[in-house]
Formats: structure tokens, C-alpha cells, sequence
């Protein structure tokens, strides 16, 4: 509630005003200024407050002042009191209501036009606080996802377009990583370099085998120790030097000789086929036997044999075809290499040819001594083995890696069918994405992702919220419109409008919820949304100047009554019956007698002294005040305003009007017989003031008239008694209190006339 004014300073023609610091406001209080007065200066210094806006105190400060607006108002919510001062407020009122010309601007037209703004701002107006908090909460969700989509779309282009691919950044944030991500993209590059070359792949052979042929030393070893028991090495020595003296061709000449000696048998003699001498006396005989034996001819075969193996083995062309063999190989692990994993062939051919020479002529060079002397028994010298050791180490080396580029084969194999069969386009695609998986999780691209994923799923709890806000406020619509539509129609039907509003609904559009309504007159909605058109109905050319302002008041009033608050509202009319005749003024000043019953404070400003002095009369004398906003000098003062004096002004209107029509007969009948009770209500105030002071009711005092009569205290005789009892019976027929249809209650003209001359007779001085 608002207490009282204190100071109002430097805005609009209030210079320094603090007249009115003593002047209490109550729970109705009126506030009287003719025009240029300043009484729209307070209406907007009461907006301001309730929405902490200062605007419209500032717009209105007094021109060639030196200071800005000062304003203290002491109020409910303090101390301190509430004070505009340096172009702000210490603190509002938020339960405070204002209609006024900016009210109807801003919710319901301007002009002749309904916009887009207004609906929108009629649609709060409608929901209530309740709902204007709610919807308050929704529209800071959506400012706050719009804030998201800012920030998301920072957070995206921060993202490089060329690491994602082709990707959204949705998806490309989506890629989960692989541990086994390099080696991935290496097997895809190879399938596609594959798919790519499929007749190269498909027409190149696999590895072959390399090997490196073995030396046997223990077969060597062994041959190289054989000897021939039968035959010493005097006795071959013998043989020998004897062979050699017969020249070339000489063993071969014995040799042939002696297989032509026959073996003796017992008791016979066996001659020489040379000279057919008896050879039983030979003494070499025997020798050239044992020499010439099977077993030292196999012993000497198996000597060359195993020399002729070494060199067929590892001599001649071998060691080139095994060059041969590892430069092919080389070629076709570069060729396979790209495709899969080879092992490295790293062979230096020519030290293995180097170490393989060294090893096979030191056997080779052995056995020749062997052949030289088969009866001698040998071995190996260690410099024969040293050799053998290295190429056989070689040997193994190759063997390893021979097995490696078989097991090599076995992958390539693979190879060829996925590339018989593979889709290039496909597996780039494929290639493609493990990049970008790749990409999405490297150091820098991942941190860059968690920030975009971090705000997509805060902007989509922020969905959750506003889905949450817009469901609490649709089931709030859903409730409050229906209720709303009636209301705004009752007090439409209250003002006698002739329109009634119909399908007042609310939408969700780009710029926000909005209400919708049309306009129903003659059964005939009409749409107040839609564009105009020329020769068409609108709300432009349907409604009145009265019909716009009392569809205003509908909504105004209607809005209080949704409000659950309304018992703690402090509600502020500034002249409310711009454009309104008479009956919708009345009825203007009945809902203001009834809003001051339910609301915490009623404020009305008029320049309209009889509509005031209307509320006035009708009100509880005990919540009521009134002040005046008054010349003073150039600008103007608040004083108090004395509503009964000029209430007794009115009187004398409605006594003018009640002879007049008894000399006349105006044709205004229905104002006449409204008149008789205010015209016996203020000739009772004159005549007994003691017993009628204002604010009495005539059946009480009427009631207490007929108590006292024949009694010392007695107030009137008992003729007048009955007279004013019959006349108060009538005039209540067209009193909004003690008839719901006065205005439609049928007149007589002969029974309003006689009845009019009844109540100027009693009302004589």
C-alpha cells in the first residue's frame, strides 16, 4: 500500500512538492486534476515504480529544472521509503497495477490497430503473475538455448572442416575412438592401393622358397676317416712308386690286369697273364691285390663322389641362381609391401657368396687331399669348420627369413581376394572415416570436441528445462483462457457493449506466445489478428472510441480477477471513462467500488470531478480519501480535496433535473427516476446532518426514523416517515443495490411524474 506522497521534485509542473507528506492515502483514494494538472505525471510515476522502469520519470522531467527527478514515496516494504533518485530506484513495487493510455497501448490497440505486440502482451496479462513467472522462466530457457546455439556454432567452426571430412560436427564429435587406429588406417590404405591395382596384384606371384644347400661335415668327417685295414700305407706307398714308374696310364693298366687274376684255390697255382710265371712267389702280389680291392676302389669312388657332390652343391651356378632368387624376392616384397606386411630382406649376397666359397673350397680342398691319399685317415681342419660355421649361420639367417616370406604368402593370399573383390570407392570411404577417427581424437581435436559436446548436452538440458516451463505454462493456459474469455464477456455485457469476445486462445509463434481473440458482433466474429482488408469488418472500423476503451477496462478488470493476489494488489486507474457516456461510466464507478472491497488499495485519477464524486458517494467512508493536484503559481501542489462539497454541487444538477422534467417532461426518463434517491439522499444530509452524515444509507435511517417517531428523539413525523418510505420504495427500482435489472426496470411516465413531484414536495426547505 501507499501510504502517502512525500516529495515529488523536478518532474513534470511538480517543482518541489511535499504537501501532500501529511496527507494519508488509503485503501480508495481518488485524486481530482483538470487537465495540463499533472495527473498523468503520477499515473506514469506509479508505473514506473511498480516495474523499476525510469523512463517514464525521466521523459517527464521539468523543463529548464536544474536537478533530475527526486520522487520519495512512502510505501509498504520499507524503511527506508521508496525513492527515485540519480534516474533509479532504491526498490518497486512489483504488486502494483497501472491502467492508463500506456496500459491500452501497450496491451490491447493503438490507434485503430491491434499489432502483434499487443497480443503478445496480452497474453501475459492474461496468464498472471503466476504464469508471467513461468513464462518468464520459459523465455530465459530459450534465451539461454539461443546463448547454446551461439556458442555451439563458436564451438563447431573452431573445429577444422578439413579434419572432420566431410562429417557433421555432430557425427564427427560421435566417432569413438580405437586403440588400434594407426594400424587400421595402414590395413585400409594397403586394401585400397589393392582394390586400385587389382591386376598388378592379382598377376604377381607370391615369395618363393630361399634356401642355402648345407655342408654335411659329419659325412665328410667321415669319409675323411675311412682307410682299408687289409692294405698298410708302406704297402700302398710301394704300390705306388711301382705304378708310377710305368708312366701315364700305368694303374689303369695293372688295374685291368688284376681283374684278370683269378683268386687261388687250394692247391692249385694261379700264373701271371703277362708273363704266365707262377705267382705264388710274388712278393707284391698280395699288395696289388689289396690295392686294386672292391673295397678300396668303392673307398675311392665315395671320395670323388662326395668332391662331386660339394662342387654340384655349392659350386658352379648355384650361388648366382641364389642371387637370382633374392634380387626377385627384393622386387616382390617392394611390390607387396604396399599392400601388406613383408618382412625386410636385408641379405648382402655377397658376403654369403664370400663365406659360401671359403667353406666350400676348404672341404672341397680336403676331400682332394682325401682323393690323393685315400688310405690316410683325416678330419676337417678347424679352418674348414670356422668356414662351414659362418655359411652355415648365413644358411639360417635365409632359412628365417625364407619362412617369414612364406608365412608372408598367406596375407597376400588375402590380398588377392579383396582385391578380386574389393569396391575402391568403398574402401575409401572406409579410409576416409578412420581418419577422421583419428583426427576427431588427437590431442588438440579431442579437446576442441569436449567442448562442443559439453555445451551440446548443457544446451540439451536446457531443452529438458523449457520443455518442462512450456508444459506448466500450457496445462496454466489451459485453465486460466477459458476463464479469462468469460470474464473479459461479463464485464463486456456489465458495459453493455452489444460485442463479446470469442475464441480467446493463445500460440506459440517465431516472436513468442501470443493471444488470439475475435471480436463477435451480430453472430459475427471477426478476427482482430488478421491484416485489415479495405471494405472488409475489423477491429478498425467494428468498435466505437467507447467500445475500444470499455474492451480495455473488460481487460483490465478481468486480468485483477484472475489474480490470486488481488487481496495484497494496489491497483492505479488513471480516467478510465475516456469516450465512455454515461451508463458505462456508472458502471465504471461500480467496479471501482467493488475492486476497492477486494483489492489492497484502489487509486483512481479523473479529470472528471461527477465520476469521482460518484465513487465517492457509494463508498465505505472509513477506506476513503481524496486529494486535489492544484495550480500553484506555473506548476502545481496536492492538497486535500473536499468530495462532499462538491458531491453537493452534483445535488443540485439532479434537483434541476427532477423540476425540469416535472415542467417539460424530458425525454430522459431513466436519469430522472435514478436521481430521486441521490436527491433525497443529499436534502437528508442537509436537513439532518447529525442523523444522515455522508455515507449513511437510506434504509437504516429510515429504519431509525421509525423507531424514534412520537419519541423525544424523534427525527421526522410519521407522514414523512411513511412519504419517505414510499419514495425510497420506488426509487429503489433503479438503484444498482437493491435491484440487479434497474437498468432494465420498465417506466411509467405518469407514475415517474407523480412520484418526482412526491419527492421535490418532501425535500422542501
Amino acid at each position: 500500500m501507499i501510504n502517502n506522497i512525500q516529495l515529488l521534485r523536478n518532474i513534470g509542473l511538480f517543482d518541489s512538492v511535499n504537501t501532500a507528506a501529511n496527507i494519508p492515502l488509503t485503501r480508495l483514494t481518488l485524486m481530482f486534476a483538470e487537465n495540463g494538472r499533472g495527473k498523468t505525471t503520477l499515473a506514469a510515476i506509479f508505473r514506473s515504480l511498480a516495474t523499476g522502469d525510469p523512463i517514464p520519470i525521466a521523459e517527464r522531467r521539468r523543463l529548464a529544472a536544474q536537478h533530475p527527478p527526486h520522487v520519495v514515496l512512502e510505501c509498504d516494504g520499507g524503511p527506508p521509503p521508496a525513492m527515485f533518485q540519480n534516474n533509479a530506484w532504491n526498490r518497486t513495487l512489483s504488486n502494483l497495477a497501472v491502467f492508463d493510455d500506456v496500459f491500452v497501448d501497450q496491451n490491447v490497440y493503438s490507434g485503430l490497430a491491434v499489432e502483434v505486440g499487443h497480443r503478445q502482451n496480452l497474453h501475459e496479462l492474461i496468464l498472471g503473475a503466476q504464469a508471467v513467472a513461468l513464462n518468464q522462466q520459459l523465455q530465459q530457457h530459450v534465451r539461454r538455448i539461443e546463448e547454446h546455439n551461439v556458442t555451439l556454432r563458436e564451438r563447431a567452426a573452431a573445429i577444422p572442416a578439413a579434419e572432420r571430412d566431410g562429417l557433421s560436427v555432430d557425427d564427427f564429435c560421435a566417432l569413438p575412438a580405437r586403440p588400434d587406429i594407426d594400424a587400421a588406417i595402414e590395413a585400409t590404405e594397403r586394401n585400397l592401393a589393392a582394390a586400385r591395382e587389382r591386376e598388378p596384384v592379382r598377376n604377381t606371384a607370391l615369395f618363393e622358397t630361399l634356401s642355402l644347400p648345407a655342408f654335411d661335415t659329419a659325412a665328410v668327417d667321415q669319409i675323411l676317416g675311412e682307410d682299408l685295414p687289409a692294405l698298410d700305407a708302406a704297402a700302398a706307398a710301394q704300390v705306388q712308386v711301382h705304378l708310377a714308374g710305368l708312366g701315364p696310364g700305368g694303374e689303369t693298366w695293372v688295374g685291368e690286369g688284376m681283374r684278370r687274376v683269378p683268386q687261388p684255390a687250394a692247391g692249385t697255382t694261379v700264373n701271371c697273364p703277362f708273363c704266365a710265371q707262377d705267382l705264388a712267389g710274388s712278393p707284391v702280389i698280395n699288395h696289388y691285390r689289396a690295392y686294386f680291392s672292391t673295397a678300396y676302389a668303392d673307398l675311392k669312388r665315395r671320395v670323388s663322389a662326395a668332391l662331386a657332390e660339394i662342387n654340384r652343391t655349392h659350386g658352379n651356378d648355384v650361388p648366382a641362381a641364389f642371387e637370382r632368387a633374392v634380387r626377385v624376392a627384393v622386387e616382390r616384397r617392394q611390390f607387396w609391401s604396399r599392400f601388406c606386411d613383408v618382412p625386410e630382406i636385408a641379405v648382402d649376397t655377397a658376403a654369403i657368396v664370400r663365406d659360401w666359397r671359403s667353406a666350400r673350397e676348404a672341404v672341397a680342398a680336403a676331400l682332394t687331399g682325401k682323393q690323393a691319399a685315400p688310405l690316410e685317415r683325416m678330419m676337417l681342419a678347424q679352418g674348414a669348420r670356422d668356414a662351414v660355421a659362418a655359411f652355415e649361420a648365413r644358411r639360417q639367417t635365409i632359412a628365417q627369413l625364407s619362412t617369414a616370406l612364406q608365412q608372408a604368402n598367406a596375407a597376400i593370399l588375402v590380398i588377392k581376394e579383396q582385391a578380386a573383390a574389393g569396391n575402391p570407392a568403398a574402401i575409401a570411404a572406409d579410409l576416409s572415416r578412420l581418419k577422421a577417427v583419428k583426427a576427431r581424437h588427437s590431442a588438440g581435436i579431442a579437446a576442441l570436441c569436449n567442448d562442443y559436446l559439453t555445451e551440446r548436452a548443457a544446451k540439451t538440458a536446457t531443452e529438458q528445462q523449457r520443455d518442462q516451463a512450456r508444459a506448466a505454462l500450457d496445462q496454466h493456459r489451459t485453465a486460466v483462457f477459458p476463464g479469462y474469455q468469460t470474464a473479459v464477456n461479463l464485464y463486456l455485457q456489465r458495459f453493455n457493449t452489444g460485442f463479446r469476445l470469442d475464441s480467446v486462445t493463445y500460440a506459440q509463434t517465431r516472436g513468442g506466445p501470443t493471444c488470439t481473440y475475435n471480436v463477435v458482433i451480430n453472430n459475427t466474429a471477426v478476427a482482430v489478428g488478421a491484416a485489415p482488408q479495405p471494405g472488409e469488418p475489423s477491429f478498425r472500423n467494428t468498435l466505437s472510441s467507447g467500445d475500444r476503451n470499455s474492451l480495455a477496462l473488460a481487460f483490465f478488470f478481468a486480468s485483477l480477477d484472475q489474480d490470486p493476489a488481488l487481496g495484497n494488489k494496489i491497483v492505479v486507474v488513471d480516467d478510465p471513462i475516456s469516450s465512455l457516456d454515461d451508463h458505462r461510466s456508472l458502471t465504471t464507478v461500480q467496479e471501482v467500488r467493488r475492486l476497492a472491497e477486494r483489492a489492497g488499495q484502489v487509486i483512481v485519477l479523473s479529470h472528471n470531478k461527477p465520476f469521482l464524486c460518484r465513487i465517492w458517494e457509494g463508498s465505505d467512508p472509513t477506506i476513503r480519501a481524496a486529494l486535489q493536484v492544484a495550480r500553484d503559481g506555473t506548476g502545481s501542489t496536492l492538497r486535500l480535496w473536499n468530495v462532499d462539497q462538491d458531491c453537493i454541487t452534483e445535488h443540485d444538477r439532479r434537483h434541476a433535473m427532477l423540476r425540469e422534467y416535472l415542467v417539460a417532461g424530458t425525454p430522459n426518463n431513466r436519469e430522472v427516476a435514478k436521481a430521486i434517491r441521490p436527491v433525497l439522499e443529499a436534502f437528508l444530509r442537509v436537513a439532518c446532518p447529525e442523523h444522515f452524515p455522508p455515507g449513511t444509507l437510506l434504509g437504516p435511517f429510515r429504519n431509525l426514523c421509525s423507531q424514534r417517531v412520537g419519541t423525544p428523539q424523534e427525527i421526522l413525523d410519521a407522514q414523512a416517515t411513511q412519504e419517505l418510505r414510499d419514495l425510497v420504495e420506488y426509487a429503489n427500482r433503479f438503484h444498482h443495490d437493491t435491484n440487479a435489472a434497474w437498468e432494465t426496470e420498465a417506466i411509467n411516465d405518469g407514475e415517474l411524474a407523480g412520484f418526482v413531484g412526491r419527492a421535490l414536495s418532501f425535500v422542501k426547505p
